[in-house]
């Protein structure tokens, strides 16, 4: 029998990026329902907020996806906003759904609570080994302390509370915004609008040298989904798809793939961030299965064309 059969679930950040894959991904375990609250109607960062969700959708599963986040630029204007934000609103949902009797509360964390200059792979282990990557440790740290939480509530009240922490995602509906978004979408933004404007070249921040892991978001929404039906452990666990590859290499495959054939030139008065990004992923493996299926040509295809499709539905001009 399905632990989520029958369940009434509440995901926040439901509607988003990563949520409505999840959303789609929890459905298959035949719930009773999934409840997707809007920040419109419903302002995590107030605590009467919470309790009046709470009390209208009775849940007894809340999956926490809700998030302030952005790229390197963004981390480095808004470190306030997102320590502020991130760590209220996951503090008090889950402060509230304890007082509710809610059964199971999965959080997803971020790659960023890692120490700087965490060995390669990043094993869940290392987590406490250092101080995070200066240009995205507030919101790194906010995101830190709900695993602190969730320990600390399961050891003293039993309350089932699950961490997560997910790589880089990627994938279609991402945020293309050059100002807010991740490495990913912002190349594939400037690329296009380059290959479309005739410019024969585009600027990447920092030396290229950096190294990241990503994960497309179709396979970080089924691992996520995997963990609230099956892991019940006070362990954070580790979603990656356990592959490295540095900035310019990955400058190059955007390029091939959207075919701009300009010169990518890197502006080394830009910061890096974090020097490496890898994960073990052997426990997600180990404890419910989960291994990421999609590799990154093809992701970024999927993601490019998806891009492309939506420019051109909306007569959108990137080079504009």
């Amino acid at each position: 029998m399905s632990f989520l059969a029958g369940c009434r679930i509440v995901v926040t950040g439901g509607a988003g990026f990563l949520g409505a894959p999840v959303c789609a991904e929890l459905a298959k375990y035949l719930p009773e329902g999934i409840v997707v609250p809007r920040s419109a109607t419903f302002d995590l960062r107030e605590r009467d907020d919470i309790r009046r969700l709470l009390t209208q959708s009775q849940p007894d599963v809340i999956v926490h996806l809700a998030a302030v986040v952005g790229g390197i630029e963004a981390n480095r204007q808004n470190p306030g906003r997102y320590f502020y934000d991130n760590a209220i609103m996951g503090i008090q949902l889950m402060e509230e759904a304890r007082h509710a009797g809610v059964k199971k509360f999965v959080t997803a964390g971020t790659i960023c609570s890692y120490p700087k200059f965490t060995p390669v792979p990043f094993r869940e282990d290392d987590l406490w080994a250092g101080y995070p990557e200066e240009t995205n440790a507030p919101y790194g740290l906010a995101k830190k302390m709900l695993l602190v939480q969730a320990q600390a509530y399961r050891e003293q009240y039993g309350f089932n509370a699950v961490s997560l922490l997910p790589v880089n995602l990627y994938g279609p509906r991402d945020n293309f915004d050059l100002e807010t978004s991740h490495v990913i979408p912002a190349l594939i933004n400037k690329m296009i609008a380059a290959r479309d404007a005739g410019n024969d070249s585009v600027e990447v921040w920092g030396t290229g040298e950096a190294s990241r892991e990503f994960i497309y978001v179709q396979d970080a929404a089924r691992a996520i989904a995997l963990a609230t039906e099956h892991y019940d452990q006070p362990a954070p666990v580790n979603i990656g798809s356990g592959v490295e590859i540095k900035i310019a290499d990955l400058a190059q495959l955007i390029a091939e793939l959207t075919r701009f054939e300009g010169e990518i030139r890197f502006n080394t008065d830009r910061p890096d961030g974090q020097p490496r990004r890898c994960l073990d992923t052997s426990r997600a493996a180990d404890e419910f299965g989960f291994r990421a299926e999609t590799s990154l040509r093809d992701g970024i295809a999927a993601t490019i064309e998806w891009y492309e499709n939506q420019t051109q539905k909306h007569n959108i001009n990137p080079a504009a």
